[in-house]
């Protein structure tokens, strides 16, 4: 499948902020998966330093998008005894302000989701289509927009400057970004709501997805790159300081080109990511959830993943212990550590056994 920047020179764009070298070397670490992870664990301690040394941004504000099913299996990877087949989580967008060092302010969008064209997706697709609508009302909640949030924000859409997901699964970016030729399904050519916004995207995700592996086709909607604006796509190779207190680090597994945004705040440094779908899947000692902890200390892992796709899972699991390794204990209960998942778990009655042990909902900072 031929996509809209195969025949531009978006690959080719310089890049933005400032290179992070602390991960400089990963792939090259001898020994295996577990000496790299070793590896990576002391340098993720290091890079925590330089970055709380960074400031800090304007503010970071909360937006929740949507609840919606989620398979156990998936979310709980192989830990959960739970006799629920779904679990609920919720999405949520992190609106992240800060000023450059000449004075120019920035506003980034962390997983702006359109909710309503990632139902496209072939494995969401599939399962509304098995789902009766009334039980489908039940089973998901529409909080918000992301044009009605950032309206209440004060926020104008031309105002935005990134765009940024932890991985392009189920994401259909047409209305955000524009596309160059009419959409059968939008109604003509679409006009970007978000005129002057870059998408953040890892090069290695943007080159794996004209050629998908098996694995990975049931979560993307690649038909929708046909036609996107070219010019809206920023890749980066790696890890990078995008500004005071703002970083995005290359965290491969859960996709090759998958990132986590990491946020120095007034309660310390914060990550975010979809690698796992619960605060407590990092510390699942502590997990009260039927079976977690009892998985975690029988098979000595010290993480549940989140494994919807297995790209490669031992390298996931080496970016979580990355994660967190940077961020800091919660203040409200310090045997949990402040990572926010982009799609947290969120207690349903409709699915017993789920319930988080302890949840976040949202990271404020001004």
């Amino acid at each position: 499948m031929k996509l809209a920047w195969q025949d531009s020179d978006v690959l080719d764009m310089p890049t933005l902020g400032t290179r992070v070298t602390a991960f400089d070397g990963l792939t090259e670490v001898p020994g295996g998966y577990g000496a790299t992870l070793a590896w990576a664990r002391n340098r993720a301690k290091a890079f925590r330093a330089e970055f709380a040394a960074t400031g800090t941004p304007d503010s970071v504000a909360t937006c929740d998008l949507i609840t919606l099913p989620y398979p156990t299996k998936f979310g709980l990877f192989r830990a959960s005894r739970a006799i629920a087949p779904f679990v609920s989580i919720t999405n949520r967008m992190l609106v992240v302000r800060w000023t450059e060092s000449d004075g120019q302010k920035r506003v980034l969008l962390f997983e702006p989701s359109d909710h309503e064209l990632g139902q496209n997706t072939p494995y969401f697709a599939a399962l509304i289509r098995r789902t009766p609508r009334p039980l489908q009302a039940l089973l998901t909640t529409e909080h918000g927009t992301v044009l009605g949030h950032l309206a209440r924000l004060g926020i104008k859409p031309e105002d935005v400057d990134y765009l940024l997901f932890d991985h392009l699964h189920t994401q259909d970016l047409r209305r955000w970004v524009g596309t160059t030729s009419p959409q059968s399904d939008l109604g003509g050519v679409v006009q970007p709501a978000f005129p002057n916004a870059k998408v953040i995207v890892q090069r290695h995700e943007l080159l794996a997805m004209s050629q998908l592996h098996p694995l990975q086709q049931p979560w993307y909607q690649p038909q929708t790159y046909q036609d996107v604006r070219p010019d809206a796509f920023l890749p980066v190779d790696g890890s990078l300081i995008l500004g005071p207190g703002v970083a995005v680090i290359e965290t491969p597994g859960h996709v090759l080109g998958n990132q986590t945004i990491v946020l120095n705040t007034s309660t310390g440094i914060w990550a975010s990511s979809e690698n796992v779908i619960a605060t407590e899947c990092l510390t699942p000692e502590h997990s009260r959830m039927p079976g977690i902890a009892r998985w975690a200390r029988t098979w000595g892992q010290e993480v549940v993943l989140n494994a919807n796709t297995i790209e490669t899972t031992a390298e996931q699991y080496n970016s979580l212990i990355v994660e967190k390794t940077l961020v800091d204990r919660s203040q409200a209960d310090p045997r949990f550590v402040q990572f926010f998942p982009s799609s947290e778990l969120t207690a349903s009655w409709a699915n017993p056994g789920t319930s988080p042990t302890f949840t976040h909902r949202a990271i404020a900072h001004s």
